[in-house]
Formats: C-alpha cells, structure tokens, sequence
C-alpha cells in the first residue's frame, strides 16, 4: 500500500514538472519611438485569450504555451507588432505612430490641405466608395456615406431629383447647398455620371464655405471630375438595366360590356 502511494505521489510530481517545463514565461518593456514606456498596451498570445496590459512603466510578464507562441502588442494610434517568442525570456518592444489618415489630402473652399491640419467639417467621399454603390444619381451614392446631409428623393418618380439638406435649413427660401462643379458655380451635379466623378467634399461649416459668401448658406457641395492622365489607353464598361411592370391592372371595357352594364345599372321605363 505505501509502495503504491509513492508511484501516485511520484506520477503527479512529473505531471507538474512537465507542466510547468511547457510553460514560458516572457516579459519585458513596450515603448514608443522616443523610448517614453507605454501603459495599457495590450500583450496577448495570438489565437488565445491569455494576455496582460503593461503598467504605468510600460513593464509585462506574461506565461505563453511554449517557444512556438506569438506575442501580438497593439495600442490605439500605433502600429500592432507580432513577435515569436522563440527562445527569448525578454522581449523589449519599441510602438511606432500611424499617421496615415492624418495625412490624407482634404479639399476645402479655397484649395487643399492635409487633414490632420483641417479645423473645418468637411466630407469626403472618393471614387470608389462611388462606383461601390452601383447607382446611376451621384447624390443616391453618397445618400448612405454624409452624416449631418439630410438627402431625399423629391418623390416617388422614377428619374426624380433629390433634396439635399446640410444640417438643416439655412434659409427661408431656396435650402439647397451650393454646387461647385470643376470650380465653377451653379452646375447640376445630376448630369453627372458617377463614374466620371474622381471625389465629392460637402463643406458643412461656415468657415470652410465661407469663400463663396451668401450663395453658401446652405452649404457647399465640390464636386471633382476625372482628368485624363499619361499612361496607356484603359477601357472600361459598366452596364445595368432595369425592367418597371405595373401588376393586376384593370382592363377596360369593350363597346358591348359598357352598354350591358349601363343598361343594367339603368334601365329605361317602356312609355304608356
């Protein structure tokens, strides 16, 4: 009996020194590119949920599966890293910053300017968000895509215009936003073709339509239309087609179903 207790005692002790000799444990440091610690960065093992947050040094330590895990490291406003632990036991990180978005290119009233140097609010939607809603209206594409402009469709007409409100009425009299077309005033963006449209910007505060004075009130649409470019000959054809049937429809009467029918519904007294 005391021999077997020792064969149990000595199996669950190489259990756990198998188990903990399959664990390894990983720390170290995440820092930005001027070497300042980062906390709350994220430390999880890929494809589990075991993960830490650095402290307020930017310090980790963290137990992965074995040499073959990956430590995944991501913060907002940085690029996420992956690291293969390997046979390391200390793994420092160094975050660099996204800047992308911030240096995209936005179109304001009198030119263009990078958008982390814009103060105005401005709206941009560019030729492929257009062509990806697959509609034949320029303003039916961006219906979906422009918080703040209220657009609807004057009715239920097949080829009706739409009404376009930029945060709500301005005016008494005539609401709709100014349409600049190519940088000139006044055109009819329902002409256009969606695909031969590079970019719409709406212009949805005083500040940024404040160039073109009383006539954007109601604010400014820009419109941007494609120019020809250096390079080789492209070809390109789209193409959609639409079938309107109107169901159950009554057919008239002929000559001799009308006059049974008034004569039935109306029929004349013989005279005395």
């Amino acid at each position: 009996m005391a021999m077997k207790k020792r064969v149990l005692f000595l199996i669950f002790g190489l259990c756990l020194s198998i188990a903990s000799f399959a664990q390894v444990q990983v720390s170290g440091s995440v820092s930005d590119s001027q070497g300042e610690p980062i906390p709350g960065v994220t430390v999880l093992e890929k494809g589990t949920q075991n993960g830490v947050i650095t402290d307020i040094d930017g310090n980790y330590n963290l137990s992965v599966a074995g040499q073959e895990s990956v430590l995944v490291f991501s913060f907002v406003g940085m690029q996420t890293q992956e690291v293969t632990v390997g046979g390391q036991t200390t793994i420092d990180v160094v975050l660099s910053e996204t800047f992308t978005d911030l240096d995209e290119v936005v179109v304001v009233g009198y030119g263009v300017q990078k958008k982390k140097l814009t103060t105005g609010a401005n709206l941009n939607v560019s030729s492929d968000d257009l062509q990806a809603q697959n509609t034949s209206e320029p303003l039916e594409a961006i219906q979906s895509m422009s918080p703040g402009v209220n657009i609807t469709q004057s009715s239920g007409m097949p080829g009706s215009g739409y009404k376009v409100n930029i945060r709500g009425l301005g005016t008494i009299g005539n609401s709709q936003p100014l349409y600049v077309i190519d940088g000139v005033a006044g055109g009819d963006i329902n002409n256009l073709n969606p695909a031969d449209i590079e970019s719409i910007d709406v212009l949805k505060d005083a500040a940024s339509a404040a160039i073109y004075g009383a006539r954007a009130a109601n604010g400014v649409i820009l419109v941007t239309t494609k120019q020809g470019r250096q390079g080789n000959i492209e070809v390109t054809y789209d193409g959609y087609y639409g079938v309107q049937d109107i169901e159950n429809i009554a057919e008239p009467l002929n000559a001799q179903q009308w006059m049974d029918i008034y004569n039935h519904c109306c029929p004349v007294k013989p005279e005395n």
